[in-house]
Protein backbone atom coordinates (compact mmCIF):
# COMPACT_ATOMS: atom_id res chain seq x y z
CA UNK A 1 0.00 0.00 0.00
CA UNK A 2 1.28 3.82 -0.74
CA UNK A 3 2.84 5.67 2.16
CA UNK A 4 2.62 9.01 0.98
CA UNK A 5 -1.37 11.08 0.32
CA UNK A 6 -1.28 12.37 -3.12
CA UNK A 7 -4.37 15.07 -3.55
CA UNK A 8 -8.08 14.06 -4.27
CA UNK A 9 -9.20 14.70 -7.70
CA UNK A 10 -12.85 15.86 -7.86
CA UNK A 11 -14.11 14.37 -11.27
CA UNK A 12 -17.06 16.35 -13.58
CA UNK A 13 -17.98 13.34 -15.54
CA UNK A 14 -19.27 13.95 -19.21
CA UNK A 15 -20.39 17.18 -20.47
CA UNK A 16 -24.39 17.20 -20.45
CA UNK A 17 -25.03 21.09 -20.24
CA UNK A 18 -23.68 23.62 -23.75
CA UNK A 19 -24.63 23.95 -27.39
CA UNK A 20 -25.52 20.54 -29.18
CA UNK A 21 -22.79 21.67 -31.12
CA UNK A 22 -20.46 21.44 -27.76
CA UNK A 23 -21.99 18.39 -26.39
CA UNK A 24 -21.27 16.40 -30.14
CA UNK A 25 -18.26 17.48 -30.47
CA UNK A 26 -17.44 16.33 -26.33
CA UNK A 27 -19.01 12.99 -27.07
CA UNK A 28 -16.28 12.38 -30.00
CA UNK A 29 -13.68 13.56 -27.28
CA UNK A 30 -14.72 11.15 -24.54
CA UNK A 31 -14.42 8.40 -27.06
CA UNK A 32 -10.75 9.60 -28.80
CA UNK A 33 -9.32 9.54 -25.13
CA UNK A 34 -11.16 6.63 -23.00
CA UNK A 35 -9.11 3.50 -23.25
CA UNK A 36 -11.15 0.52 -22.89
CA UNK A 37 -9.94 -2.15 -21.04
CA UNK A 38 -9.95 -4.35 -24.22
CA UNK A 39 -7.28 -2.06 -25.70
CA UNK A 40 -5.25 -1.50 -22.38
CA UNK A 41 -5.33 -5.29 -23.08
CA UNK A 42 -4.17 -5.22 -26.55
CA UNK A 43 -1.40 -2.43 -25.66
CA UNK A 44 -0.32 -4.57 -22.58
CA UNK A 45 0.20 -7.49 -24.81
CA UNK A 46 2.02 -5.60 -27.46
CA UNK A 47 4.18 -4.07 -24.58
CA UNK A 48 5.57 -7.31 -23.37
CA UNK A 49 6.30 -8.80 -26.54
CA UNK A 50 8.53 -5.81 -27.49
CA UNK A 51 9.97 -6.15 -23.84
CA UNK A 52 11.04 -9.87 -25.46
CA UNK A 53 12.51 -8.26 -28.29
CA UNK A 54 14.32 -6.13 -26.70
CA UNK A 55 16.00 -8.17 -24.42
CA UNK A 56 16.88 -10.52 -27.25
CA UNK A 57 17.96 -7.78 -30.19
CA UNK A 58 19.75 -4.63 -30.00
CA UNK A 59 18.38 -1.59 -31.52
CA UNK A 60 14.60 -2.17 -30.77
CA UNK A 61 12.15 0.29 -29.91
CA UNK A 62 11.86 -0.58 -26.64
CA UNK A 63 15.96 -1.01 -26.13
CA UNK A 64 15.81 -2.85 -22.53
CA UNK A 65 19.90 -1.47 -22.10
CA UNK A 66 21.87 -3.44 -19.17
CA UNK A 67 22.64 -1.78 -16.76
CA UNK A 68 25.19 -3.87 -15.63
CA UNK A 69 23.60 -3.68 -12.01
CA UNK A 70 23.56 -7.28 -10.85
CA UNK A 71 22.35 -8.34 -7.82
CA UNK A 72 19.63 -7.14 -5.51
CA UNK A 73 19.70 -4.91 -1.80
CA UNK A 74 19.30 -6.97 0.74
CA UNK A 75 18.64 -3.28 2.99
CA UNK A 76 21.35 -4.68 5.63
CA UNK A 77 24.63 -3.06 4.03
CA UNK A 78 26.13 -0.64 5.47
CA UNK A 79 29.11 2.54 4.68
CA UNK A 80 29.69 5.67 3.50
CA UNK A 81 28.86 6.37 -0.16
CA UNK A 82 28.32 9.29 -2.30
CA UNK A 83 26.44 10.58 -5.12
CA UNK A 84 27.29 12.92 -7.74
CA UNK A 85 24.49 14.53 -9.78
CA UNK A 86 25.48 16.47 -13.03
CA UNK A 87 22.54 17.05 -14.60
CA UNK A 88 21.51 20.41 -15.52
CA UNK A 89 22.28 24.06 -13.91
CA UNK A 90 23.48 22.21 -10.44
CA UNK A 91 26.01 19.54 -9.30
CA UNK A 92 24.51 17.97 -6.61
CA UNK A 93 27.16 16.02 -4.25
CA UNK A 94 25.29 13.58 -1.82
CA UNK A 95 26.59 11.53 1.43
CA UNK A 96 24.58 8.50 2.04
CA UNK A 97 25.30 6.64 5.29
CA UNK A 98 23.71 3.48 5.08
CA UNK A 99 22.94 1.94 8.61
CA UNK A 100 21.34 -1.65 7.82
CA UNK A 101 17.78 -2.65 8.38
CA UNK A 102 17.13 -0.11 5.47
CA UNK A 103 18.04 2.89 7.08
CA UNK A 104 20.08 5.71 5.75
CA UNK A 105 21.34 9.06 6.82
CA UNK A 106 22.21 11.57 3.46
CA UNK A 107 23.62 14.93 3.64
CA UNK A 108 24.12 17.13 0.40
CA UNK A 109 25.22 20.10 -1.09
CA UNK A 110 24.85 21.98 -4.53
CA UNK A 111 27.25 23.87 -6.52
CA UNK A 112 26.51 26.07 -9.87
CA UNK A 113 27.83 25.21 -13.02
CA UNK A 114 28.51 28.18 -15.08
CA UNK A 115 28.06 28.83 -18.63
CA UNK A 116 31.90 28.90 -19.39
CA UNK A 117 32.13 25.50 -17.34
CA UNK A 118 29.12 23.68 -19.81
CA UNK A 119 30.81 25.61 -22.44
CA UNK A 120 34.50 25.02 -21.99
CA UNK A 121 36.66 22.31 -22.02
CA UNK A 122 35.99 18.94 -20.20
CA UNK A 123 39.01 18.79 -18.34
CA UNK A 124 38.00 22.37 -16.27
CA UNK A 125 34.37 21.27 -15.87
CA UNK A 126 35.96 17.49 -14.16
CA UNK A 127 38.71 19.72 -11.85
CA UNK A 128 35.63 21.55 -10.89
CA UNK A 129 33.64 18.81 -9.63
CA UNK A 130 36.85 17.51 -7.74
CA UNK A 131 37.16 20.47 -5.90
CA UNK A 132 33.59 20.64 -5.21
CA UNK A 133 33.81 16.54 -3.95
CA UNK A 134 37.20 17.27 -1.90
CA UNK A 135 35.58 20.30 -0.09
CA UNK A 136 32.42 18.59 0.91
CA UNK A 137 34.58 15.54 1.67
CA UNK A 138 36.70 18.12 4.14
CA UNK A 139 33.14 19.57 5.65
CA UNK A 140 31.93 16.21 6.61
CA UNK A 141 35.59 15.29 8.38
CA UNK A 142 36.10 12.62 5.09
CA UNK A 143 39.27 14.00 3.50
CA UNK A 144 41.81 11.39 5.36
CA UNK A 145 40.12 7.89 5.14
CA UNK A 146 42.56 5.14 4.39
CA UNK A 147 39.95 3.69 1.53
CA UNK A 148 38.89 5.34 -1.03
CA UNK A 149 35.04 6.25 -0.77
CA UNK A 150 33.05 4.65 -3.72
CA UNK A 151 31.33 7.37 -5.68
CA UNK A 152 28.08 6.87 -7.99
CA UNK A 153 27.85 9.23 -10.85
CA UNK A 154 24.48 10.17 -12.26
CA UNK A 155 25.47 11.73 -15.99
CA UNK A 156 22.24 12.37 -17.06
CA UNK A 157 23.28 12.83 -21.04
CA UNK A 158 23.19 9.97 -23.58
CA UNK A 159 25.69 7.27 -22.75
CA UNK A 160 26.32 3.99 -24.36
CA UNK A 161 27.31 1.55 -21.30
CA UNK A 162 30.04 -1.16 -21.36
CA UNK A 163 30.88 -1.83 -17.71
CA UNK A 164 28.84 -0.55 -14.47
CA UNK A 165 31.69 2.20 -14.28
CA UNK A 166 32.69 2.50 -17.68
CA UNK A 167 30.72 4.20 -20.63
CA UNK A 168 31.23 6.41 -23.80
CA UNK A 169 29.23 10.29 -23.90
CA UNK A 170 27.21 9.69 -27.47
CA UNK A 171 26.34 13.53 -27.11
CA UNK A 172 25.62 16.65 -25.14
CA UNK A 173 22.16 17.93 -24.48
CA UNK A 174 20.94 20.24 -22.04
CA UNK A 175 23.05 23.22 -22.65
CA UNK A 176 26.38 21.48 -22.71
CA UNK A 177 28.95 21.32 -25.16
CA UNK A 178 32.36 21.12 -23.57
CA UNK A 179 34.89 20.04 -25.83
CA UNK A 180 36.96 16.72 -25.34
CA UNK A 181 33.79 14.99 -24.38
CA UNK A 182 32.20 13.34 -26.87
CA UNK A 183 33.40 9.90 -27.61
CA UNK A 184 35.22 9.62 -23.83
CA UNK A 185 34.24 7.65 -20.97
CA UNK A 186 32.61 10.47 -18.78
CA UNK A 187 34.20 7.94 -15.49
CA UNK A 188 37.99 8.04 -16.47
CA UNK A 189 37.62 11.58 -17.19
CA UNK A 190 36.43 12.26 -13.59
CA UNK A 191 38.45 9.80 -11.91
CA UNK A 192 41.92 11.49 -13.75
CA UNK A 193 40.71 14.83 -12.14
CA UNK A 194 40.15 12.87 -8.63
CA UNK A 195 43.53 11.88 -8.82
CA UNK A 196 45.27 14.58 -9.64
CA UNK A 197 43.74 16.30 -6.69
CA UNK A 198 44.25 13.41 -4.15
CA UNK A 199 40.44 13.27 -3.74
CA UNK A 200 40.11 9.99 -2.12
CA UNK A 201 37.45 8.67 -4.16
CA UNK A 202 36.80 6.43 -6.53
CA UNK A 203 34.06 6.20 -9.24
CA UNK A 204 32.67 2.64 -9.24
CA UNK A 205 29.22 2.96 -10.72
CA UNK A 206 27.62 5.46 -13.51
CA UNK A 207 24.22 5.37 -13.04
CA UNK A 208 20.67 5.85 -14.94
CA UNK A 209 18.44 7.61 -12.66
CA UNK A 210 15.53 5.10 -13.22
CA UNK A 211 17.85 2.05 -12.12
CA UNK A 212 18.53 4.67 -8.83
CA UNK A 213 15.02 4.92 -8.51
CA UNK A 214 15.03 1.14 -8.05
CA UNK A 215 17.23 0.69 -5.77
CA UNK A 216 15.91 3.78 -3.04
CA UNK A 217 13.22 1.81 -2.91
CA UNK A 218 14.68 -1.79 -2.80
CA UNK A 219 17.13 -0.39 0.48
CA UNK A 220 14.21 0.20 2.52
CA UNK A 221 11.92 -2.41 0.72
CA UNK A 222 14.08 -5.69 -0.99
CA UNK A 223 10.94 -7.29 -2.61
CA UNK A 224 11.05 -4.03 -4.92
CA UNK A 225 10.87 -5.37 -8.53
CA UNK A 226 11.14 -1.85 -10.64
CA UNK A 227 10.84 1.89 -10.31
CA UNK A 228 9.79 4.24 -12.56
CA UNK A 229 10.08 7.96 -13.29
CA UNK A 230 6.83 9.69 -13.83
CA UNK A 231 7.63 12.97 -14.02
CA UNK A 232 8.64 15.94 -16.83
CA UNK A 233 9.63 12.62 -18.88
CA UNK A 234 8.75 8.65 -18.18
CA UNK A 235 11.17 5.57 -17.87
CA UNK A 236 11.45 2.23 -16.52
CA UNK A 237 13.23 -0.32 -15.05
CA UNK A 238 13.17 -3.76 -13.58
CA UNK A 239 15.29 -6.98 -12.60
CA UNK A 240 15.05 -9.42 -14.76
CA UNK A 241 17.00 -12.64 -14.93
CA UNK A 242 20.00 -13.21 -16.87
CA UNK A 243 18.68 -16.37 -19.41
CA UNK A 244 15.99 -13.90 -20.39
CA UNK A 245 18.47 -11.20 -21.73
CA UNK A 246 19.36 -13.39 -24.92
CA UNK A 247 21.60 -10.52 -26.39
CA UNK A 248 24.02 -10.38 -23.27
CA UNK A 249 27.23 -10.88 -24.59
CA UNK A 250 29.52 -9.53 -21.84
CA UNK A 251 30.77 -13.14 -20.05
CA UNK A 252 29.57 -14.44 -16.40
CA UNK A 253 28.33 -12.14 -13.94
CA UNK A 254 28.14 -12.11 -9.94
CA UNK A 255 24.58 -13.17 -10.06
CA UNK A 256 22.11 -14.32 -11.86
CA UNK A 257 19.97 -11.14 -12.15
CA UNK A 258 20.31 -7.64 -13.67
CA UNK A 259 18.48 -4.80 -14.10
CA UNK A 260 17.28 -3.61 -16.91
CA UNK A 261 17.04 0.21 -18.39
CA UNK A 262 13.79 -0.50 -20.30
CA UNK A 263 14.19 3.36 -21.96
CA UNK A 264 10.37 2.98 -22.43
CA UNK A 265 9.58 6.62 -23.46
CA UNK A 266 10.28 5.26 -26.87
CA UNK A 267 7.51 2.20 -27.00
CA UNK A 268 5.60 2.23 -30.23
CA UNK A 269 7.07 4.72 -32.11
CA UNK A 270 6.00 2.34 -34.92
CA UNK A 271 2.35 3.58 -33.87
CA UNK A 272 0.97 0.17 -34.24
CA UNK A 273 -1.07 0.00 -30.94
CA UNK A 274 -1.12 3.16 -29.08
CA UNK A 275 -4.35 5.10 -29.91
CA UNK A 276 -2.84 8.01 -30.72
CA UNK A 277 -5.36 11.04 -31.41
CA UNK A 278 -4.91 14.17 -34.21
CA UNK A 279 -4.74 16.07 -31.06
CA UNK A 280 -1.21 13.71 -29.86
CA UNK A 281 -0.50 13.65 -33.45
CA UNK A 282 -0.11 17.58 -33.89
CA UNK A 283 2.20 17.45 -30.30
CA UNK A 284 4.37 15.17 -32.01
CA UNK A 285 4.91 17.18 -35.16
CA UNK A 286 5.25 20.68 -33.52
CA UNK A 287 7.62 18.69 -30.73
CA UNK A 288 11.75 18.87 -30.98
CA UNK A 289 11.95 14.97 -31.50
CA UNK A 290 9.12 14.45 -34.09
CA UNK A 291 8.58 10.52 -34.58
CA UNK A 292 10.43 9.74 -31.44
CA UNK A 293 9.20 9.01 -27.61
CA UNK A 294 5.62 8.98 -28.32
CA UNK A 295 4.85 6.65 -25.20
CA UNK A 296 6.58 9.46 -23.09
CA UNK A 297 4.46 12.15 -24.87
CA UNK A 298 0.71 10.47 -23.36
CA UNK A 299 2.23 9.94 -19.95
CA UNK A 300 4.70 12.80 -18.80
CA UNK A 301 4.18 16.30 -17.37
CA UNK A 302 6.10 18.01 -20.19
CA UNK A 303 3.79 17.03 -22.71
CA UNK A 304 -0.09 16.49 -21.20
CA UNK A 305 -0.84 20.08 -20.76
CA UNK A 306 0.06 20.52 -24.33
CA UNK A 307 -2.83 17.69 -25.47
CA UNK A 308 -5.36 19.89 -23.31
CA UNK A 309 -4.26 22.77 -25.08
CA UNK A 310 -4.63 21.66 -29.13
CA UNK A 311 -8.17 20.05 -28.05
CA UNK A 312 -9.12 23.62 -26.67
CA UNK A 313 -7.76 25.75 -29.49
CA UNK A 314 -8.83 23.13 -31.89
CA UNK A 315 -12.46 24.11 -30.80
CA UNK A 316 -12.00 27.57 -30.41
CA UNK A 317 -10.97 27.43 -34.38
CA UNK A 318 -14.41 25.72 -34.59
CA UNK A 319 -16.32 28.62 -32.68
CA UNK A 320 -17.08 26.82 -29.80
CA UNK A 321 -15.16 28.28 -27.17
CA UNK A 322 -14.24 31.64 -26.12
CA UNK A 323 -15.90 32.71 -29.10
CA UNK A 324 -16.74 36.11 -27.08
CA UNK A 325 -15.56 39.19 -28.74
CA UNK A 326 -13.42 40.27 -25.44
CA UNK A 327 -11.29 37.22 -25.15
CA UNK A 328 -7.81 37.17 -25.57
CA UNK A 329 -6.67 34.36 -26.73
CA UNK A 330 -3.05 34.77 -27.62
CA UNK A 331 -1.76 33.45 -24.85
CA UNK A 332 -3.36 29.75 -25.22
CA UNK A 333 -1.91 30.14 -28.72
CA UNK A 334 1.37 29.68 -27.87
CA UNK A 335 3.19 26.16 -27.29
CA UNK A 336 3.18 24.71 -23.69
CA UNK A 337 1.31 27.56 -22.51
CA UNK A 338 -1.28 25.41 -20.90
CA UNK A 339 0.92 23.62 -18.19
CA UNK A 340 0.27 20.34 -16.59
CA UNK A 341 0.40 22.45 -13.32
CA UNK A 342 -2.67 23.66 -14.40
CA UNK A 343 -4.33 20.75 -15.36
CA UNK A 344 -3.45 19.67 -11.46
CA UNK A 345 -5.46 22.80 -10.07
CA UNK A 346 -8.53 22.01 -12.30
CA UNK A 347 -8.67 18.30 -11.55
CA UNK A 348 -8.56 18.92 -7.64
CA UNK A 349 -11.37 21.55 -8.01
CA UNK A 350 -14.11 20.97 -5.80
CA UNK A 351 -15.90 23.69 -5.75
CA UNK A 352 -19.44 24.02 -6.89
CA UNK A 353 -18.52 27.29 -9.62
CA UNK A 354 -15.56 25.98 -10.55
CA UNK A 355 -13.91 28.80 -8.76
CA UNK A 356 -10.73 27.60 -9.02
CA UNK A 357 -10.54 26.66 -12.68
CA UNK A 358 -11.92 29.87 -13.20
CA UNK A 359 -8.64 31.60 -11.70
CA UNK A 360 -6.79 29.65 -13.26
CA UNK A 361 -7.97 30.14 -16.75
CA UNK A 362 -7.92 33.82 -15.73
CA UNK A 363 -4.34 34.57 -13.83
CA UNK A 364 -2.57 32.25 -16.48
CA UNK A 365 -4.13 32.83 -19.49
CA UNK A 366 -5.88 35.97 -19.50
CA UNK A 367 -9.27 33.96 -20.19
CA UNK A 368 -11.78 36.43 -18.42
CA UNK A 369 -15.64 35.64 -18.29
CA UNK A 370 -15.27 32.35 -18.95
CA UNK A 371 -19.24 30.77 -19.26
CA UNK A 372 -19.75 27.85 -16.56
CA UNK A 373 -20.51 25.09 -19.41
CA UNK A 374 -16.95 26.17 -20.59
CA UNK A 375 -15.29 25.72 -17.31
CA UNK A 376 -17.17 22.44 -17.37
CA UNK A 377 -15.68 21.15 -20.74
CA UNK A 378 -12.10 22.38 -19.73
CA UNK A 379 -12.51 20.23 -16.45
CA UNK A 380 -13.60 17.36 -18.43
CA UNK A 381 -11.01 17.57 -20.69
CA UNK A 382 -8.14 17.75 -18.36
CA UNK A 383 -9.90 14.72 -16.54
CA UNK A 384 -9.65 12.44 -19.69
CA UNK A 385 -6.09 13.29 -20.81
CA UNK A 386 -4.95 12.82 -16.98
CA UNK A 387 -7.08 9.70 -16.84
CA UNK A 388 -5.67 8.37 -19.87
CA UNK A 389 -2.17 9.17 -18.56
CA UNK A 390 -2.03 6.85 -15.63
CA UNK A 391 -4.00 4.32 -17.15
CA UNK A 392 -1.10 3.86 -19.85
CA UNK A 393 1.18 4.25 -17.02
CA UNK A 394 -0.33 1.09 -15.31
CA UNK A 395 -0.07 -0.29 -18.47
CA UNK A 396 3.63 -0.68 -18.19
CA UNK A 397 3.41 -1.85 -14.32
CA UNK A 398 1.04 -4.82 -15.55
CA UNK A 399 3.35 -5.56 -18.52
CA UNK A 400 6.42 -6.35 -16.27
CA UNK A 401 4.25 -7.94 -13.69
CA UNK A 402 3.31 -10.63 -16.04
CA UNK A 403 6.69 -10.46 -17.79
CA UNK A 404 8.79 -11.48 -14.73
CA UNK A 405 5.96 -13.87 -13.71
CA UNK A 406 5.02 -12.71 -10.39
CA UNK A 407 2.94 -14.63 -7.32
CA UNK A 408 0.82 -13.12 -5.29
CA UNK A 409 2.56 -12.27 -2.57
CA UNK A 410 3.87 -10.08 -4.91
CA UNK A 411 6.06 -6.76 -5.29
CA UNK A 412 7.04 -3.57 -4.31
CA UNK A 413 7.08 -0.78 -7.12
CA UNK A 414 9.35 2.59 -6.68
CA UNK A 415 7.88 5.71 -8.50
CA UNK A 416 9.49 9.22 -8.36
CA UNK A 417 8.02 12.46 -10.62
CA UNK A 418 5.92 15.15 -9.97
CA UNK A 419 3.27 13.47 -11.54
CA UNK A 420 3.21 10.49 -9.68
CA UNK A 421 3.79 12.22 -6.31
CA UNK A 422 1.81 15.69 -6.99
CA UNK A 423 -1.30 15.05 -9.96
CA UNK A 424 -4.54 14.56 -8.60
CA UNK A 425 -5.41 10.73 -7.87
CA UNK A 426 -2.98 9.41 -10.53
CA UNK A 427 -2.18 7.13 -8.04
CA UNK A 428 -5.93 5.91 -7.44
CA UNK A 429 -6.05 5.83 -11.65
CA UNK A 430 -2.74 3.61 -12.03
CA UNK A 431 -4.41 1.37 -9.22
CA UNK A 432 -7.89 1.28 -10.80
CA UNK A 433 -6.04 -0.05 -14.13
CA UNK A 434 -4.13 -2.44 -12.73
CA UNK A 435 -7.49 -3.77 -11.38
CA UNK A 436 -8.79 -4.78 -14.78
CA UNK A 437 -5.36 -5.24 -16.22
CA UNK A 438 -4.32 -7.90 -13.40
CA UNK A 439 -7.21 -10.17 -12.52
CA UNK A 440 -4.85 -12.95 -11.46
CA UNK A 441 -4.29 -10.95 -8.14
CA UNK A 442 -7.31 -11.29 -5.45
CA UNK A 443 -6.31 -8.20 -4.40
CA UNK A 444 -3.84 -5.99 -6.54
CA UNK A 445 -3.44 -3.26 -4.08
CA UNK A 446 -1.59 -6.17 -1.53
CA UNK A 447 0.32 -7.52 -4.40
CA UNK A 448 1.71 -4.73 -7.00
CA UNK A 449 2.90 -2.44 -4.17
CA UNK A 450 3.14 1.17 -5.36
CA UNK A 451 4.99 3.52 -3.50
CA UNK A 452 7.09 6.90 -3.28
CA UNK A 453 10.88 6.42 -4.08
CA UNK A 454 12.64 10.21 -3.84
CA UNK A 455 15.74 10.95 -5.06
CA UNK A 456 17.33 8.32 -7.50
CA UNK A 457 20.20 10.28 -8.54
CA UNK A 458 21.11 10.87 -5.41
CA UNK A 459 20.52 7.87 -2.81
CA UNK A 460 19.67 5.31 -5.61
CA UNK A 461 23.17 6.54 -7.21
CA UNK A 462 25.09 6.12 -3.46
CA UNK A 463 23.58 2.40 -3.83
CA UNK A 464 24.35 1.60 -7.19
CA UNK A 465 27.95 2.79 -5.92
CA UNK A 466 27.32 -0.16 -3.20
CA UNK A 467 26.31 -2.21 -5.08
CA UNK A 468 28.93 -1.99 -7.73
CA UNK A 469 31.55 -2.36 -4.75
CA UNK A 470 30.19 -5.68 -4.03
CA UNK A 471 30.52 -6.72 -7.33
CA UNK A 472 34.42 -5.82 -7.16
CA UNK A 473 34.90 -7.40 -4.24
CA UNK A 474 33.06 -10.46 -5.61
CA UNK A 475 34.94 -10.58 -8.58
CA UNK A 476 38.35 -10.47 -6.41
CA UNK A 477 37.32 -13.72 -4.75
CA UNK A 478 36.28 -15.47 -7.59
Amino acid sequence: MSTFTAPKARPIGPVTKGSPEQIAYMQCIEQDFTLSTEKLEEIKNHFKSEMVKGLDNEGQTLAMIPSYVEGRLTGEEKGHYLALDLGGTNLRVVLVTLEGNGKFKTVSTKARVSEELKTGRMRDLCDYIADCIDTFLAQQNLDNVTEELPLGFTFSFPVLQSKINRGVLLQWTKGFSCSGAVGKDPVLLLQDALLRKHVPVKVTALVNDTVGTLLSNAYQKPATLAGLILGTGSNGAYIENMSKIGKWKDGKTTSDEMIINMEFGAFDNERTVLPLTRFDNKLDRKSINPHKQIFEKLISGMYLGDIVRNVVTDMMDRNLLFNDTQQHTEIISAHYAFETAFMSSIEADGTVDLGVTREVLDTNLNLVNVKDEELRIIKRLVELVGTRAARLAAMSIAAIVEHTQVEEQGVDIGIDGSLYEFYPSFEERMYEALEVLLPQFKDVRRSIRLGLARDGSGVGAALTACVADRMMRQHKSL
